[in-house]
């Protein structure tokens, strides 16, 4: 993983249950931001373990729907890369347009823009 090559990571959403069975340490220290922070758990990673409320866990089930954000100029910017994920409640804005929009897997120099999509309402 780099600050631009960053994945692949899973995102938690309200109902979905992340197991503690494999890949402990990544788990704990991606997800405790959410865990503890934004859904009021007491969270302790400790000998290759995890103790949500004081109890050893084997999974946790989610409350809330999360959000991975990007800023526009990924290479510095402070994001979800270092801050985390975002619940879904702690979003106040909203798209209004579209500004740009390019094809998939293709730049910005390589004129692939979709241009019957710019300045489009975002609404669906």
């Amino acid at each position: 993983w780099t600050r631009a090559d960053f994945g692949p990571l899973w995102i938690p959403e309200k109902g979905a249950t992340l197991t503690f069975d494999t890949d402990v340490a990544f788990k704990a220290a991606a997800y405790e931001r959410c865990i503890k922070n934004y859904e009021g758990n007491d969270f302790a990673f400790r000998d290759g373990k995890v103790y949500i409320n004081g109890e050893p866990a084997d999974s946790y089930t989610f409350k809330m729907d999360y959000y991975f954000m990007m800023g526009d100029n990924r290479h510095n910017s402070a994001d979800s890369r270092v801050w985390g994920f975002v619940p879904e409640d702690h979003i106040v804005g909203q798209p209004m347009l579209i500004w740009l929009s390019l094809e998939k897997d293709n730049g910005w120099l390589n004129g692939k823009i979709r241009w019957n999509r710019l300045f489009r309402s975002a609404k669906k």
